[in-house]
C-alpha cells in the first residue's frame, strides 16, 4: 500500500501506518502491549492526533519496523517522523 510522499497529511500517513502494524498479528500484538491499548480503545481512537503519535512513535521505537512500514508505504521514515511530530504538537 504506498501512499503519495508530497501532500500527505500527517493523519493518513499515520493511519496507513496503523494499517501495516496491524497486518502482522506479532506486530499488532506488540503495539497493544508496549502501548497499553486495547482493541477496543484502538478503534475508538483512530482519529486523535495522540493516538496516531503513539502509533509512529511505536515504529519509531524499533528501527527495523519503522524501516520497512516506510518502504511498504513509499515514504522516507523521515517523513514518519516527522508526521509524528506534526502530530504532537
Amino acid at each position: 500500500m504506498e501512499v503519495n510522499e508530497t501532500n500527505q497529511a500527517p493523519e493518513a500517513l499515520a493511519l496507513a501506518a496503523l494499517g501495516w502494524t496491524l497486518e502482522e498479528t506479532a506486530r499488532a500484538d506488540r503495539l497493544l502491549a508496549l502501548t497499553g491499548l486495547t482493541p477496543d480503545q484502538l478503534r475508538s481512537r483512530l482519529g486523535e492526533p495522540s493516538l496516531l503519535s503513539e502509533v509512529l512513535r511505536f515504529l519509531e521505537a524499533h528501527e527495523p519496523d519503522l524501516l520497512a512500514c516506510a518502504d511498504a508505504l513509499g515514504v522516507t521514515p523521515a517523513r514518519l517522523v516527522e508526521a509524528r511530530r506534526t502530530l504532537e504538537q
